[in-house]
């Protein structure tokens, strides 16, 4: 295993461990998958992994704080530049049928990872629970500029949908399972005036 001794290697080799960690995570499950396995993949040593984490647990918050970020820019990117709110909250959830909609689709990262995690005082379900709360602050946000009703119980109706779609997605039609979740969301536009 070749890694090389500049300092740009290391960053090549954290980022190879990361790369592969989130592959195998996603696809397989956490508990699953052992840091033997990661290593190999990632064609690195022992010492590598703990040099750039300190066990599978840090791992874990790793691949978790990348799938964070990239729904985040997801997000970003997809509500900006929309003429309104509502186009705006239209084009978030186009985005999330997208995903459900791609080739490598295997639920959501978060529900997959709490689901093995439930203790709600372990660290990698309260970065589920950070991500969650992110998401929900974002979407009743983009709902308050909807309307003026309280915008929460439709924050929290639409996570639920979200939530639903990305469970269902590896199971059933994944054309039907958007159309059924962006008439939801309608739904919710329309009880709130859009």
């Amino acid at each position: 295993m070749s890694e090389g001794t500049g300092g740009g290697s290391t960053s090549a080799a954290r980022a190879r461990l990361l790369g592969t960690a989130t592959r195998i995570f996603y696809a397989e499950g956490i508990h699953a998958v052992g840091v033997d396995r990661i290593i190999a993949e990632a064609q690195v040593t022992r010492a590598t992994l703990y040099r750039h984490f300190a066990g599978k647990e840090e791992l874990v918050l790793a691949y978790l704080d990348l799938a964070d970020r990239d729904i985040r820019a997801g997000v970003e990117a997809a509500r900006s530049g929309e003429p309104s709110p509502a186009e705006a909250v239209r084009a978030v959830c186009r985005s999330i049928t997208d995903a459900i909609q791609g080739p490598a689709f295997r639920g959501c990262a978060f529900l997959n990872a709490v689901a093995e995690y439930p203790d709600p005082a372990h660290p990698i379900h309260q970065a589920v629970l950070a991500h969650r709360q992110w998401f929900l602050d974002t979407v009743t946000g983009l709902l308050a500029q909807v309307g003026d009703a309280p915008a929460e119980e439709d924050g929290r109706h639409l996570v639920m949908l979200r939530d639903g779609a990305m469970a269902a997605g590896c199971l059933f039609d994944t054309k039907l399972l958007s159309e059924t979740f962006l008439r939801g969301v309608e739904g919710i536009l329309r009880a709130r005036g859009a």
